[in-house]
């Protein structure tokens, strides 16, 4: 037999010199599958995620810097090498303005002697304001001129489209200004691990007093007070699964009747150093009953509390553009006491992050330029398109819905529009002033810069080419107000996207996030948007009847997986739109991938068929393990499931899942038909 192999092997040789030299022929597609990850002891009947990824998760362990590690931390971590290269480079030969400033601030922030050096110096003037302010209307002021520096003081603001009318700009007026997490940490006294937060929150605080200039005894009662001030703020905001509701969260209000809205606070004096007062007639109040709650807390709190207050705040927000000290502090409870993970990040991988988030856009021009292939945008755009028909042919053969929100939701699928790679037009950085010697500096003028480019927004049109995330960002979005679905070149890459393989492994993975994507345009919440952008309430009151029945059903699914045992649960409702696209992404991708073989059968490669590599390459682009500390977090506000029960919450409602594994009652993955939901 090895004489008559060698014989096959050296006749196929002489066939492909015959023919088209094999440098030129395009290699036989992959199976887009990580064989090796797949664990045989597990079987796919009970647990396809620990089974398709059963090896990978045993032999991953958490590096010490990281929280997180998955199929999209692997992306990102070649994401950060490559924006490395660019950044180094910018710093040596820069090729442009944008290139000069993006190697200038990595080099401000890799350049520890001067930051120790240097010390608080670079925030006396804004420590300054916070002792100046002697009064409500100077404590209204500073909230915002904080705020426009990153601070995350007790009123966040964001300039976005009008829910109800998407051809305008309006801003947004949002609850905000907590340490910890989720209100939850600060009201659930009953629990011990948040106790322990709490007491560790107390300890950091008290720390960074310390550090800031404050004794040891007026650190201490000062730290003691803004976990009292913060108690007080998270009892009047809205929880994470109120904030979903689009409808309750738009709340138009003139800027001449927010006072009347939030007695106690000098709403006058917040707008003007705010820079709304004239440039708007009113702003949308995304959480009103908080803004009374805050208004009655400012007149009810003394003024001391709410400076050193502030000045944590300010102090906890610059702690990584500061002394070693500081950075040490912020990362062991940040770090260390939220998240579990041991030691900080490179401080080369802090200065990439930087960078990005104040040059984005110019980082993105330099990475899309060199890392994301033409071909990869082409492949893309076939496998959107051909989602967009499955989805179309899915609305129309929906049994639950009726003809008059049929018509509508196929109204607004045909007004979709499709986003990938990066921006056709940059943001211009021309005005942003970057100081090699000067990263406190640099960092406050990067969010002033931002704040001024949003609030520039306000009374002009609509600008449909604008992205909410940066090229080189992992990650992708649906917008409601945009009807749009974007893609950033980052995150098509293996294993999410592999240009290699099969079409069945790519249609589970990037496939199912596409149709994830669209999805969200008929989530609860996307489903309350019309075509145009618009909230406006499109479905029958039958339609809307059927679709909460379904909703219901999913949520009770979801609320009975244990994220962090023993007890705690993912929230159905708080993940109930991601989850809704999760389960409809899959569909739809399926109904695409059969579409995309036109009648033929599938290859078996592999020895996996074309709807084993369908379901394995979906599983496989979701693994990933978190540190239980970080999962808590996440189960707390964070709207998406974790991966494990991405992966299982979604498969059991598959009927296709079903019929590729011969699943059977008793099956730890059988859901009998009549539990099964499937929306879209």
């Amino acid at each position: 037999m090895p004489a008559f192999t060698l014989s096959l092997a050296a006749a196929a040789l002489l066939v492909a010199c015959a023919g088209t030299p094999s440098a030129f022929r395009p290699a036989a597609p992959t199976s887009g599958v990580d064989l090796a990850a797949i664990d045989p002891g597990v079987r796919p009947q009970d647990d396809f995620y620990a089974h398709a990824n059963g090896r990978w998760l045993k032999a991953t362990t958490f590096p010490p810097d990281k929280a997180y590690i998955g199929a999209a931390e692997q992306i990102h971590d070649t994401t950060q090498q490559h924006l490395r290269t660019l950044v180094e480079e910018a710093q040596r030969r820069p090729a442009d303005a944008d290139a000069r400033k993006i190697g200038e601030l990595y080099a401000s922030f890799m350049d520890e002697a001067t930051v120790e050096q240097r010390g608080l110096a670079p925030l006396r003037g804004e420590l300054a304001a916070i002792d100046a302010v002697t009064d409500g209307r100077g404590l209204a002021a500073l909230m915002a001129r904080l705020g426009a520096i990153g601070v995350g003081m007790p009123i966040g603001m964001y300039v976005g489209q009008d829910d109800r009318d998407a051809t305008r700009y309006v801003p947004s007026l949002v609850q905000a200004g907590l340490g910890l997490p989720n209100r939850d940490y600060y009201l659930n006294l009953d629990d011990a691990k948040f106790a322990a937060v709490r007491g560790k929150y107390v300890e950091y605080l008290t720390t960074l007093l310390t550090l800031g200039g404050q004794d040891a005894a007026g650190a201490a009662a000062g730290a003691r007070a803004i976990l009292a001030l913060e108690t007080e703020l998270a009892r009047a905001q809205w929880s994470a699964v109120e904030n979903r509701d689009p409808v309750k969260a738009y709340n138009r209000v003139a800027l001449a009747d927010l006072a009347a809205l939030a007695p106690g606070l000098d709403a006058p004096a917040y707008l003007a150093a705010a820079g709304l007062a004239g440039r708007t007639p009113d702003v949308l109040v995304r959480q009103p009953s908080y803004l009374t709650g805050l208004g009655r807390l400012v007149a009810a709190t003394p003024l001391p509390t709410w400076k050193v207050y502030a000045r944590a705040k300010l102090l906890g927000a610059y702690s990584p553009y500061l002394a070693r000290a500081f950075v040490d502090n912020r990362f062991a409870f940040a770090g260390t006491v939220l998240s579990g993970t041991t030691e900080n990040r490179p401080r080369w991988k802090r200065g990439i992050a930087l960078v990005d988030e104040s040059i984005g856009e110019g980082l993105g021009r330099a990475y899309v330029a060199r890392y994301f292939p033409p071909a990869s945008k082409a492949r893309m755009d076939a496998m959107v398109d051909n989602l967009r028909a499955a989805y179309r042919e899915s609305i129309v053969t929906l049994d639950w819905m009726g003809p008059a929100t049929r018509a509508q939701a196929l109204a607004k699928l045909a007004k979709f529009n499709t986003k990938i790679g990066y921006p056709a037009r940059w943001i211009d950085y021309a005005t942003l002033e970057i100081r090699r010697d000067d990263l406190v500096g640099n960092v406050m003028r990067a969010r002033r810069f931002e704040d001024t480019r949003q609030l520039a927004k306000l009374g002009q049109p609509i600008d449909r080419g604008e992205w909410q995330m940066n090229p080189q960002t992992v990650n992708a979005y649906y917008d409601a107000s945009m009807n749009e679905i974007v893609f950033p070149a980052a995150y098509l890459q293996k294993p999410n996207f592999d240009p290699d393989a099969d079409d069945a492994a790519n249609y589970g993975a990037i496939g199912s996030v596409i149709g994830h994507e669209i999805s969200h345009g008929f989530d609860d919440e996307g489903a309350q948007y019309d075509g145009d952008g618009n909230l406006r309430d499109w479905w029958t009151d039958a339609d809307k009847t059927r679709f909460a029945a379904k909703t219901k059903a999913l949520v009770a699914q979801y609320d009975a997986f244990v994220a962090v045992p023993p007890a705690y649960h993912v929230n159905g409702e708080l993940t109930l739109g991601e989850n809704i696209a999760d389960n409809s992404g899959l569909a739809i991708a399926w109904k695409a991938w059969q579409r995309s073989l036109n009648g033929k059968p599938a290859p078996v490669i592999d020895g996996l068929t074309g709807a084993q590599r369908f379901f394995y390459g979906f599983a496989q682009a979701w693994r990933g393990k978190a540190r239980d500390d970080a999962l808590l977090a996440l189960i707390k506000s964070d709207p998406h499931s974790p991966d494990e029960f991405r992966v299982l919450g979604t498969l059991r409602n598959h009927p296709a899942f079903d019929a590729t594994f011969g699943l059977s009652p008793g099956d730890g993955m059988y859901l009998p038909p009549t539990e099964r939901v499937s929306i879209w």
